[in-house]
């Protein structure tokens, strides 16, 4: 397992898009953002990118969308590489999506994972998120998953739309 002191998250820039693809590749056998849809959300206003990096490369990201007008974010999409796994690298990005979605005048944050994904549901639970639904069937594989939401203390000032 290696040490997650060095790596830093940021905002995914189109230089990080060969480190995205494998890492999802490694990550996911079925329901992969493609490399294109990946290039199109690298500084869309309605969605945060976010990824950890260290000098060997991508080791991880976040992926929280923000539909105009909603309170609701929903974190998209987290993979953490297996070389970090256990290192805490997962519950960063996890802090990192909440901050983002906060700032940007979200109430709560709103996620989908497979059911049988133990290690992101014990992550989620342990972070307070609490379990809102499930759905059969949810994935293009036909796996099942629970829905899970965390309200979220918003910036002052901040409401949806807004840059802060």
């Amino acid at each position: 397992m290696a040490g997650i002191g060095r790596v830093v998250i940021r905002d995914a820039e189109d230089t990080d898009l060969d480190g995205l693809v494998a890492l999802e590749a490694r990550s996911f056998t079925s329901d992969r953002i493609a490399r294109r849809n990946l290039r199109r959300l690298i500084g869309r206003p309605t969605a945060c990118l976010r990824v950890a990096v260290s000098a060997d490369g991508v080791r991880g990201y976040c992926l929280v969308l923000l539909r105009e007008g909603s309170l609701l974010a929903r974190l998209y999409s987290i993979a953490v590489d297996a070389d970090f796994h256990g290192a805490g690298l997962g519950r960063r990005l996890l802090a990192d999506a909440e901050r983002v979605a906060a700032r940007r005048g979200r109430a709560a944050l709103r996620l989908e994972v497979r059911v049988n994904n133990r290690r992101a549901v014990a992550l989620y639970e342990k972070n307070g998120f609490r379990r809102i639904g499930r759905y059969d069937g949810y994935y293009a594989d036909g796996a099942d998953a629970l829905r899970y939401e965390k309200p979220l203390t918003r910036k002052r000032g901040a409401g949806p739309g807004k840059r802060v």
